[in-house]
């Protein structure tokens, strides 16, 4: 097994998940088998509970793992499934050494940091390295991990330290991805931060192989040459990452700079120095990407709409999407409490600019959420896709206030609800689950892949998804349609095309008359990847830009 760490420096979210997941790809396509690892270094067991402006969305994994984003990252450009343990964090390595303590296996020595909590998080990445994450079962030959260089990760650091002796030098590779600024008053590309963020690694007792340097634009070779001379590596050690276009181009960028022939001679690797067939496809991916003209655009209703990476896994699947049939995703996030009667009466401007919005995109997108706050809006949003036949797709909370808009505007049900929102609605359209658990908050939700049946011949998304009698995706909530209610809606033309093994979770709704107007209960957004679009973005997609149809007649092809 060979080790490949990543570490950060000077800034968070400088990119190390993109820089690691594009690392891979680049020896995934030299035929190795690669897995990765996130180390988060806060208290909390996983990602479950933070709100979405502390660390971006939470992605779900198969195994019902709520995780960091970079493993959304991870899986999308290796094209992997990963699991909950692939993302440590201090509560888990704590919670685990603790519970020995309690069972008595540290047989009454006294239990620290060093070496009981280091050692726990050696065995858990030696053993977790080893899990098959590929369709073929087989187990990794490359394990990719990630973590950081603050005060509160620092026994993960001493663990990698000591872990570096123990896995054999041949076996073990640091990565240190840095920022390089760029001060408007100067102009001049600064070093003076990555040389310090080194020192700091290397008084920790981790010296960089390869130092990633990030910049708003391409480095100067005397830059590159005074970074190799301070930092105690050779010039082709130093790697220039610059903001492009696209993430799809960073993997290009690496190859470019020789990074598959280093790996080959540090880590001994049994691979070829040629680019492999999956390399070129991801250079013509990025080339494509950068050539697309023609525009979609699709307003994005939700309540997190500050941080693009709030939604990260959606904007993906979307981009995913939009490249698949030659088209440059335009996404127009829209808060929708801004969309509200209330926002009218403080701030007209912001109303009307919403409204405009909203207006003129060519698809409506409400994806997954919590809490009552901007659902008024949402609903609003609902509405106009319904009655002015914009492409419209719901994602769980999507897909719920999808069915409450129609309640109240076409079964006449003024006071519909969600339990969620209203406990004591008369017409409580949508309800929490059975294994709902209203005390703790974390993992008591429906999580993980799930199956998904079809009821019905005659559903877009059943032919979208290539006609199969059901599908497999991931859920992550706490409420459902309520089944007892679904007769009133369907005779009226709200159909549930899908629903859970049992009958009794309905997943997929579809509305009679209508270019696209569907709502889902699970996310597709993550299991979409950049060379396999999901289905129900895909047809949102093809219906705002009206070549739904045609690529229905085609069999679901995509033309040339």
């Amino acid at each position: 097994m060979k080790y490949i760490l990543v570490t950060g420096g000077v800034i968070s979210g400088i990119g190390k998940g993109i820089i690691a997941s594009s690392i891979g790809t680049l020896l995934k396509s030299c035929g190795l088998r690669v897995t990765a690892i996130k180390i988060d270094p806060y208290i909390n067991i996983d990602a479950g509970t933070f709100s979405p402006y502390e660390h971006g969305e939470v992605f779900v994994l198969n195994d019902g793992g709520e995780v960091d984003l970079d493993l959304g990252n991870y899986e999308r450009f290796l094209d992997i499934n990963l699991y909950k343990d692939n993302n440590i964090t201090t509560g888990k390595i704590y919670q685990h050494v603790i519970n020995k303590e309690r069972h008595g296996d540290y047989l009454g020595k006294t239990v620290q940091v060093v070496p009981h909590i280091t050692d726990a998080v050696q065995e858990w990445v030696m053993n977790q390295a080893k899990v098959p994450v590929d369709d073929d079962r087989k187990e990794p030959q490359i394990c990719l991990g990630g973590t950081i260089g603050d005060i509160e990760g620092m026994p993960f650091v001493e663990a990698f330290r000591q872990f570096q002796f123990k896995a054999k030098r041949e076996n073990f590779c640091n990565i240190h991805v840095s920022l390089v600024p760029q001060p408007n008053a100067t102009g001049e590309q600064k070093t003076k931060p990555t040389q310090n963020s080194v020192r700091a690694l290397r008084g920790l007792g981790l010296s960089p192989d390869l130092i990633v340097c990030r910049s708003a634009k391409p480095i100067e070779m005397a830059v590159k040459e005074k970074i190799s001379m301070f930092c105690h590596v050779e010039p082709e050690q130093v790697i220039f990452i610059h903001d492009v276009s696209s993430t799809y181009r960073v993997p290009i960028l690496l190859e470019e700079q020789g990074i598959i022939k280093y790996f080959k001679q540090r880590l001994n690797l049994p691979i070829d120095d040629q680019p492999s067939d999956l390399l070129m496809k991801w250079k013509k991916m990025a080339d494509r990407y950068e050539r697309l003209l023609k525009v979609c655009s699709i307003a994005l209703v939700g309540k997190y709409t500050k941080l693009s990476d709030c939604y990260a896994s959606v904007f993906k699947a979307l981009e995913h999407s939009a490249l698949a049939i030659n088209h440059k995703l335009d996404l127009m996030y829209i808060d929708s409490t801004e969309l509200e009667r209330s926002t009218e009466a403080e701030n007209s401007v912001k109303y009307h600019q919403a409204w405009h919005k909203l207006c003129k995109a060519d698809g409506i997108l409400v994806p997954g959420g919590f809490g009552i706050r901007g659902t008024e809006g949402k609903l609003q949003a609902i509405s106009w896709a319904r009655t002015k036949k914009k492409p419209f797709l719901g994602v769980c909370l999507g897909m719920q206030l999808a069915v409450v808009e129609f309640a109240r505007n076409c079964l006449n049900w003024k006071d519909a609800n969600s339990t969620e929102f209203d406990p004591d609605t008369k017409n409580p359209v949508v309800i929490d689950m059975p294994e709902h658990n209203p005390g703790d908050m974390g993992g008591t939700m429906r999580l993980g892949k799930r199956r998904t049946v079809f009821k019905t011949q005659n559903s877009v998304l059943r032919k979208l998804y290539g006609d199969e009698a059901f599908v497999e995706e991931r859920h992550r909530h706490r409420y459902e349609v309520n089944p007892e209610l679904t007769h009133c809606f369907e005779e009226k033309g709200l159909k549930f095309v899908g629903h859970d093994t049992e009958g009794k979770c309905m997943e997929i709704i579809e509305l009679e008359d209508h270019p696209y107007f569907v709502g889902v209960q699970f996310h597709p957004e993550f299991s979409s990847r950049p060379m396999k679009p999901s289905p129900p973005y895909l047809g949102l997609l093809l219906a705002a830009t009206g070549t739904l149809n045609a690529y229905l007649q085609r069999g679901c092809k995509l033309s040339p």
